[in-house]
């Protein structure tokens, strides 16, 4: 039921209550005033904190957790009761099948959706030293740097993101890897040692994009949405998220996917585009990749699983799991 204050609808916003969250929050806050403010729209807007399960498990890794959607189930109940009427996830963070009765009403414009390496010393990942004491709370991250260093020692490190940053002096690592998107969303790019190429490492699905969730027979905020949404960045989250729902995926296995627009001369073309995956094992002994092209996110997600199923993601995803 819609929350009305003085004849005017009062949209509460539900969010995590980390700095990262509130931050991310209050920037889709703003584009939605402004859209209000240039369509006539006479909304006013609240937020309401939430912490979640992945906000309460703090000393134990994300794979071990356990389940999907560690970072948003207590915020989707919020919105089946009423308490909120729409919801910012950092997209990277979402399961691929939402509840029935809720959906993803927007895709703001995408930023940066590459790792980084914050270091002490503000090495890259090369000139880290022999045997380095590298953090990272994603299997994903780990498989990869453990394929381009072999030697690097990569430990579990949870919490929000400046706690994490203190963790870097306080815990004896040489180097945090963390995803750039949430630096430059705090306004702390100055912190970055430096930027983990595609080469090195694929980012996570959806990494560097939001998403926008509400209860699917909410007209109104559903209008409002419609407005936020970038159409690039939704073609591309979603060839990424195919690819997820594909595999089946969750966080017991590394899986990344990073989709962009291939450019065009011809206008009236459909959008091509190119779509990298990888799917490997922690520790970097195994790690496959491919890249296919195509204009239908959809369609391309579920070949480039098929292609990497064909090179022996499947028994991976079997066997490794859980």
């Amino acid at each position: 039921m819609a929350y009305i204050r003085d004849g005017r609808r009062i949209i509460v916003v539900g969010t995590r209550q980390s700095a990262l969250a509130l931050t991310q929050t209050g920037q889709v806050i703003d584009q939605l005033k402004a859209l209000c403010a240039s369509h006539n729209l006479d909304y006013e807007f609240e937020i309401r904190k939430i912490v979640t399960k992945g906000d309460r498990i703090l000393d134990v890794t994300l794979s071990k957790v356990g389940g999907k959607g560690l970072f948003v189930k207590e915020i989707e109940q919020a919105l089946f009761d009423g308490e909120i009427d729409l919801a910012v996830h950092s997209m990277k963070d979402m399961p691929y099948e939402l509840p029935e009765g809720l959906v993803n009403g927007a895709i703001p414009k995408r930023v940066d959706p590459r790792d980084c390496l914050i270091s002490r010393d503000g090495m890259s990942l090369e000139q880290l030293p022999q045997g380095a004491k590298v953090g990272t709370s994603s299997l994903r991250r780990a498989c990869q740097l453990k394929r381009a260093r072999p030697d690097l020692q990569i430990e579990s490190i949870r919490g929000n993101i400046d706690s994490r940053i203190r963790k870097l002096e306080t815990e004896g690592f040489h180097a945090i890897v963390l995803a750039a998107a949430g630096l430059q969303r705090m306004g702390w790019e100055e912190k970055i040692s430096s930027y983990l190429q595609e080469d090195v490492s694929v980012p996570a699905v959806g990494q560097g994009a939001l998403g926008i969730e509400c209860r699917a027979e909410d007209t109104q905020v559903l209008e409002l949405l419609a407005l936020l949404n970038d159409n690039d960045s939704a073609l591309t989250v979603r060839a990424e998220r195919s690819f997820l729902g594909a595999l089946n995926g969750g966080c017991q296995i590394p899986i990344g996917a990073h989709a962009i627009l291939l450019q065009s001369n011809d206008e009236k073309a459909s959008k091509q585009l190119e779509l990298t995956g990888i799917v490997g094992l922690p520790d970097g002994s195994i790690l496959l990749k491919e890249t296919l092209q195509g204009n239908n996110p959809e369609e391309l997600g579920i070949a480039l699983a098929d292609a990497l199923k064909a090179q022996g993601a499947e028994r991976i995803l079997i066997e490794f799991g859980g």
